[in-house]
């Protein structure tokens, strides 16, 4: 019953939010300020699911210059937990059959968001330069998920270099954002305690080449992993309250 009751509400804010937002974009089409307006609302939603949600992030995350932040992917649930640490004039990075979900698709494309094709990896690492010109003259920041798929409970999957080249060309900072595990979500569960979202220090490019791209991934990729293990042990213990 109370699956059922959050799916209704879930089709209820999916046809509100389509008709609603794409109405409110087509006065300014792909405008990155969207992607934050509607990125804030998912996060909202983590209520009706139960999920007690706490976004931690620094004082002046709201005011920075250009960046590139990173996410770890779990699954369907990073739509209304780990949306809610967008930060202005953002814009995130997906797949291009994204386009293609009802609904959904139609408002991540308006919003200003970037598709990229990822079943060609020409294309792909041409949208890589694409991503890190953006950065240069939009002056907005870019978000990515460094894994290029859902973990679905597999812990942090091994990282891609895109994200990476793309910081460099750009010369912006990474930031990583890690979500606490959601893979023991139900959505059949009254409450679904707690879920940690984490904004952390930014990790400067500065030295940094194509030559040792991935010296820079793995320091990215250590300190969420070290970060994903100490959230998760936290949310234990607030759980077990």
């Amino acid at each position: 019953m109370i699956a059922l009751l959050r799916m209704i509400a879930v089709a209820i804010f999916a046809v509100l939010m389509f008709i609603i937002g794409c109405g409110y974009c087509l006065f300014s089409p792909r405008n990155p300020r969207h992607v934050f307006t509607f990125g804030r609302m998912f996060g909202r939603m983590s209520k009706v699911f139960g999920i007690t949600l706490e976004l931690r992030m620094p004082d002046d995350a709201y005011e920075r210059d250009q960046h590139i932040y990173l996410g770890n992917h779990q699954n369907n649930w990073d739509l209304f937990t780990i949306s809610s640490a967008l930060t202005p004039n953002v814009v995130t990075v997906g797949k291009k059959s994204l386009v293609w979900l009802p609904l959904f698709g139609q408002l991540y494309w308006i919003t200003g968001n970037i598709l990229i094709d990822r079943s060609n990896r020409t294309k792909a690492m041409g949208t890589i330069g694409q991503v890190a010109e953006q950065i240069k003259k939009k002056k907005v920041s870019v978000w990515m998920f460094p894994e290029g798929t859902r973990s679905r409970g597999r812990g942090l999957l091994p990282f891609k270099t895109g994200a990476f080249h793309a910081a460099i060309a750009a010369q912006v900072p990474i930031v990583p954002i890690v979500c606490s595990s959601t893979d023991k979500i139900k959505l059949n569960r009254w409450n679904n305690g707690h879920v940690i979202v984490e904004m952390l220090p930014p990790i400067s490019v500065e030295g940094y080449d194509k030559e040792n791209v991935r010296q820079l991934l793995k320091e990215c990729r250590n300190q969420m992993k070290d970060k994903l293990e100490q959230l998760d042990n936290e949310v234990v213990e607030l759980n077990a309250k």
